[in-house]
Parts: structure tokens; C-alpha cells; sequence
């Protein structure tokens, strides 16, 4: 396909389309009038884009092109449609007219959003479209969003008739792999692991997790014990298995660690734990991939596999912790943030946290809580938002309680391009930024250092970029301000001293534990490690988002769709929190479903 140059992204507000809009408007009819159209236009790609706006977005997942993409402009979106059209052969369009909403999120932007159904050669799909006011009194679409859902001939085992025979769940053999290899072999038995297995399982594909830990949820019991997902439960919920109506909004460590046991052994997924996959390489038989698995007790199994998952987590490497002179000179105690488990631990000792980020954070909060004099060493500036204030925020109104359910959420997440869901971020930061005032000010007075998150869009380009390097606050930052999390951060540190730390300035900071809430190493590196080195070269960036803003490669596969991705068929990585990692999996398992059943060749 030909590279177009994309249009500048800006807002579609009134100003710039010259229209104005009634909060009254007739969105049925106007979505209804313009879906007829749209309808009648899907062989030509040419009269489809008559409908949309010039500097409007396509975002396509699976449904149009076997991959993650999104156009911007006209003519990008002209020629895709050109393009795939004839290959996938949309029809059996139907509008959901019970979903169609006008919003208007601010005075000077509106727009009617509707969902619809259809259908192409190799599956069934939805979309939404969002339509803009123009000057003329007109309609036309600003963004289109086209998904994948399900594969003709292949639906999810979820549905009626039952198997209404005694079940007692799989048996040794079975979940031994005694008699064949698994299809897929899913590396890490964390939210990410498990979500994909269900999904997997749910479409017929057989599929071996391998945890090194002794218990599902172990990822989580081993953290600190304060610790606890930073989104609503209503974001979280397990395919196939939600939570119940009673669960705390915020979803403690440990019981989310239970739940994932729970969620494992209820849906019967084959999972090894104690287990390690020690090499993955390229199959000499007739499957692609040969997984070398090490088992407690000293037994290795191979298995030759045509997929692999690695589940391996966004922070699933090593800890990251700085190299800093003299360490070994110092009298005190040395803990990464994923050896910390309580504060009460450390009672009368005091307590250093050396970073900003959550868990920094989290782990000085819980100094405080249980009475442990804790300093926070602050070594770069950080984006901070109230839980309060940020969280409906970005939420928009969708993973609320009595909101959409959870696939219809996850629909209208998607569907906002990130591109387009920088520049509402841009207004949504500085909107939250008002109402954190107080706050933000009472910490900048005592030095924190802040920022706006990258192209002041607050969290939502750190999530994408770095994953890291916000704080959605839950009373750390009150503490902070209140001086009862003491601050360090007017002088970098330079070395260890028998009694704490030496900082470049001459200043000194006395202390008898230092926890580096320091990160991990990089995911990416986490994969090298179990790949032969001639294909290193070939793994894509797995974080961050490419030139369309799509993430790189998670949730796709590991060598991309181009030429020099075919030597890394079949390996893949699904990772992010547990919405993320809901969403995305999808994607991954109808992928390996089309593969195995001959109806997905690769090419897009």
C-alpha cells in the first residue's frame, strides 16, 4: 500500500466544522439516514469516503485486514477500502438502534455514535461510527471502527446445548499432555496467561500454561501486601468469569491472586506450575516451534508446538536496580520493591523508597499507615492524578456500575483511534488538573517535581509509551504534602555510605532499609533470553505504539505481518493490565484459531 501523508490531528469541535448542534437532536434518524448510505456504498470504496470527513480515522482489528491498523485521511482510507473490500466481502449489515447515543463532552464537540453488525467471508464483525455536524445541516463520520468477533463455523463453546454427561473436570493424561503436544504453549500464568488459555479453550484449541511459580497468583501474593489494582473491578472483569456483584471496587492483591487460582481451576485450564520454559526454537518436525519446558523435580519436556504465547508480563524481567558506588559499604538492608511485603516488617527502622512511580508510592504509603519513618528519593519528574478526580475521567462513564456491559465497553474503547484519543486527553489532563488543584500545588510547594505526561496528555501517553512514570494517587500524595512521606530529590545520589546515602550536594540521608522502586528490565528482554540468537534481530519493540499508533507487538505477532516477520510465525505476546490483556486476547486466540483451521494465510 502506498504511504499517505496524514493530516493534522485536531478536534473536530464546531468551531472548525462551523456547525452548531441541539442537545435534542434526533440521533436515530440521522444514524439510520447515514447507515443507508453507508450500506449502499461498501463496494466502493470512492462513495464511502463521501461520507466521512476529510481528516477522519478507519481503525481496522482483524475484521478488513488481519491486523491492527488505522488510517487517517481520505486517501489512506480510500485506498484500504480499495484494497480489502474484494478480499473480505462485507455484507449483512445491521444497526444496533438500541445503542445509538448523541454525546457531547464538551460544548464545543459533539458527535452521534452508533454500533452495527456484519458479516465477511471468513467471519462475523461489529463497528461503530461516529458522526460530526457539518455547516451544511449535514453528517458524515469522523472515525470507523471495524472488529473481528468471531469466526464463521468456529463460535466460542459457550453457548447451548451443554454436555449434560458427568464431568470431573480434565484428567491426568489430559492435562499431562501423555498422549499429544499441545497446540499452543502459553508462557506465564498471570491475568495476561490465563485470560488467553480461557479464550483458547472456548475455541476448541488445546493449550498448555506454563507458571514458575508454586500457585497461581503467586505474581501477586509475593508483592506487598498493600498492593492493589488501580482500576475498578467494573474494568476487570475475567472472560467467562466475572466478578460477583460484592466485590470491592478496588480489587486487593491478594484476592485478586485467589480469584486467578479460582478462574484457573473452574474453567479447567491445563496449567503446569513449578514450571519453566527454558528454550524456545525453531522446530525441525512438522510444527513450528519446539518448547523445552523445565518441570520441579529435575523433568524436561519438549513439546513441538505450531504457537507460542509469552505471557511474560509488561514487568515480567528482572528487577531493575541502579548501580550505585559502595553499595556494599552500607550497614542497612537492600530490597528491590518486589522483595517488599509490609511495612510492619520495618517497624522503628527508617525506610528509603528510591523512585516516584506506584510503587514507590504504594510501599511509602504503607511506611506511613503502619507508623515507619519513610523518605521517597524522587529522581525524575512524574505525572500525578488523583483516584478521585482522574479515574471517572478516564473512564468516561464506561466501566462504571450499571454502565454498558463489558464487551460493549471494550468495543467503544477501541474505537477511539489513540491517536484521536491523545488529543482528548490533552483537554481531559488539563480538566483534571483544575480539579487536583489543591493538590498539585500543595505538592509543588514542597518540591515535588510534576509534569503534564508526554504532549501534556497526561497518563494516557505514558501508559502507551513507557508504561510507567504516573501515579494515580490513593493518599501517597497527601502525605507527601503533609510531610509525613519525607522528600528527597534538590540532588542526585552518588554513593553509599556505611549509614544511608550520599547525595552529589554533600547532603547526606541517614537509613536503615533503601527499597529501589525501580522497575523491571525491559519485556522484550525477557524473550531474548528463551530465543536463539539468530532471530533476535527479528523481534519487533514490543511496547509502545508504531507510525499508526497501534501498539507494537503486543497482541500480534512477534516478526510483524511484513516479509522478515515469516521466520517468527506463530510466536506471540499478549501483556497489560487486566482490560488490556481481556481485549487483546481475543484478538490473539481468533488469530491462532483462523491459523489452525486454514482460514488465515498470513497475509493481510
Amino acid at each position: 500500500m502506498v504511504p499517505f501523508e496524514a493530516p493534522a490531528l485536531f478536534l473536530p469541535t464546531l468551531q472548525r466544522l462551523g456547525s452548531t448542534v441541539c442537545s435534542n437532536v434526533d440521533a436515530q434518524a440521522v444514524a439510520k439516514a447515514w447507515f443507508v448510505l453507508f450500506v449502499e456504498a461498501m463496494s466502493d470504496a470512492t462513495a464511502v469516503i463521501d461520507l466521512l470527513v476529510d481528516d477522519g480515522f478507519w481503525r481496522d482489528m482483524l475484521a478488513l485486514t488481519w491486523d491492527f491498523r488505522t488510517y487517517e485521511g481520505r486517501d489512506a482510507i480510500r485506498q484500504f477500502l480499495a484494497n480489502q473490500l474484494p478480499k473480505f466481502g462485507p455484507s449483512a449489515f445491521t444497526l444496533c438502534e438500541d445503542l445509538t447515543e448523541f454525546y457531547m463532552p464538551y460544548e464545543d464537540l459533539a458527535w452521534i455514535q452508533a454500533f452495527f453488525n456484519f458479516d465477511t467471508i471468513v467471519g462475523h464483525a461489529s463497528g461503530i461510527f461516529r458522526l460530526v455536524p457539518l455547516a451544511d445541516g449535514s453528517w458524515k463520520a469522523h472515525t470507523v471502527y471495524t472488529g473481528l468477533e468471531g469466526l464463521r463455523g468456529f463460535p466460542e463453546k459457550i453457548e447451548f446445548p451443554r454436555n449434560h454427561g458427568v464431568n470431573c473436570g480434565p484428567g491426568t493424561r489430559e492435562q499431562e499432555f501423555v498422549d499429544e503436544d499441545p497446540t499452543v504453549v502459553v508462557i506465564g500464568g498471570g491475568h495476561s496467561g490465563l485470560i488467553l488459555a480461557a479464550r483458547l479453550k472456548m475455541l476448541g484449541v488445546n493449550a498448555l500454561v506454563v507458571e514458575r511459580n508454586d500457585r497461581i497468583g503467586d505474581n501477586w501474593r509475593k508483592r506487598y501486601t498493600s498492593l492493589f489494582l488501580h482500576e475498578p473491578f467494573w474494568c476487570d472483569h475475567l472472560p467467562y468469569f466475572p466478578f460477583p456483584p460484592s466485590w470491592p471496587v478496588f480489587t486487593p492483591g491478594l484476592k485478586f491472586a485467589d480469584w486467578l487460582d479460582s478462574y484457573a481451576r473452574s474453567l479447567d485450564l491445563n496449567v503446569w506450575t513449578s514450571a519453566r520454559a527454558v528454550a524456545v526454537e525453531p522446530s525441525a518436525t512438522g510444527r513450528r516451534w519446539t518448547v523445552k519446558v523445565a518441570r520441579e523435580g529435575g523433568e524436561e519436556r519438549r513439546f513441538e508446538v505450531n504457537h507460542v504465547v509469552f505471557a511474560t508480563g509488561l514487568f515480567g524481567g528482572a528487577p531493575r536496580v541502579p548501580t550505585i558506588p559502595h553499595q556494599d559499604t552500607f550497614n542497612g538492608q537492600l530490597l528491590h520493591s518486589s522483595q517488599y511485603r509490609t511495612a510492619a516488617d520495618h517497624s522503628g527502622k527508617k525506610v528509603t523508597v528510591v523512585g516516584s512511580g506506584p510503587s514507590a508510592h504504594g510501599i511509602s504509603l504503607d511506611c506511613v499507615n503502619h507508623g515507619v519513618e519513610v523518605t521517597m528519593v524522587q529522581r525524575g519528574s512524574v505525572y500525578v492524578v488523583s483516584a478521585k478526580n482522574g479515574i471517572p475521567k478516564f473512564l468516561g462513564g464506561l466501566y462504571v456500575e450499571g454502565g454498558h456491559p463489558i464487551d460493549i465497553a471494550d468495543r467503544i474503547t477501541l474505537s477511539f483511534p489513540n491517536k484521536f484519543g491523545e488529543l482528548l486527553h490533552q483537554r481531559m489532563t488539563s480538566d483534571i488538573a483544575e480539579l487536583d488543584k489543591d493538590l498539585l500545588e500543595g505538592l509543588r510547594k514542597v518540591g515535588f517535581k510534576l509534569n503534564s505526561g508526554e504532549d501534556d496528555a497526561g497518563a494516557l501517553g505514558l501508559v502507551w509509551s513507557r508504561a510507567g512514570g504516573f501515579c494515580i494517587d490513593f493518599g501517597a500524595s497527601q502525605k507527601i504534602v503533609d510531610g509525613k512521606i519525607g522528600l528527597k530529590n534538590d540532588s542526585n545520589i552518588a554513593r553509599f555510605t556505611p549509614a544511608g546515602l550520599l547525595f552529589e550536594d554533600g547532603s547526606t540521608l541517614d537509613t536503615d532499609i533503601v527499597v529501589f522502586a525501580t522497575g523491571y528490565t525491559n519485556a522484550r528482554d525477557t524473550l531474548l533470553e528463551l530465543l536463539p540468537i539468530h532471530l533476535h534481530d527479528s523481534v519487533q519493540p514490543i511496547w509502545g505504539l508504531d507510525k499508526e499508533g497501534e501498539l507494537n507487538s503486543a497482541g500480534r505477532e512477534l516478526g510483524g505481518r511484513g516479509p522478515g516477520g515469516k521466520k517468527l510465525s506463530g510466536l506471540w505476546t499478549v501483556m497489560g493490565n487486566v482490560s488490556l490483556s481481556r481485549i487483546y486476547s481475543k484478538f490473539i486466540a481468533l488469530q491462532i484459531k483462523a491459523y489452525e483451521e486454514g482460514v488465515f494465510d498470513g497475509k493481510c
